[in-house]
């Protein structure tokens, strides 16, 4: 989703060599890419009202700024698009698994990890094998280990203090899991 956001930026006085679209979309940068972001969103709809911003698009600068005595920076008022990832439940997503616990999978969605409890890895019981560190589904004797690629479906998320977004997913339904099972199942 790209949105629209409204801000005062500094120019500090190290950036006034640059033009003022160069330098603006640099601090822009600097503060909005990266952070979580609070959108106003309908509730009845399966959309987070929380999501982290990923690119600053592009940016519209006044050029007439506001000077603070004793600062050396501009400030100037500025409008900027920006692209912002928002887990949603029910949506499907695919990642490479980067880190096996105890407790589940981490999965790396591109710009967060999502979590895969060890409960939500298969219908069949799942072991967690300190040896391989991997996850270990105890009927079939298949497994999962970092550097697997999954498909699962986000079924919540939530803000974590001092951490912020947490996606839990699923892999318990059809269609979802390590994408090698996938393809057997279908040959």
């Amino acid at each position: 989703m790209v949105v629209k956001t409204r801000d005062y930026i500094r120019i500090p006085p190290t950036k006034l060599n640059k033009s003022l679209e160069e330098a603006a979309l640099e601090e822009f940068k600097a503060k909005y890419e990266g952070a979580l972001i609070s959108l106003e969103t309908d509730r009845r709809e399966n959309i987070s009202n929380t999501g982290i911003a990923i690119a600053v698009l592009n940016i519209d600068v006044n050029p007439v700024g506001i000077l603070i005595a004793g600062d050396g920076a501009s400030y100037h008022r500025a409008e900027a698009d920006i692209l912002v990832y928002i887990p949603f439940i029910n949506e499907i997503v695919e990642g490479e698994v980067v880190s096996v616990t105890r407790s589940g999978l981490y999965i790396n969605l591109g710009v967060i990890d999502g979590f895969i409890h060890i409960n939500q890895v298969s219908d069949e019981r799942v072991a967690f094998d300190p040896a391989r560190g991997s996850l270990v589904l105890e009927e079939s004797r298949r497994h999962v280990e970092r550097g697997d690629v999954v498909r699962a479906r986000i079924y919540a998320t939530g803000l974590m203090p001092g951490k912020g977004i947490r996606i839990h997913m699923t892999m318990r339904q059809p269609g979802l899991g390590k994408l090698a099972w996938i393809e057997e199942t279908r040959e």
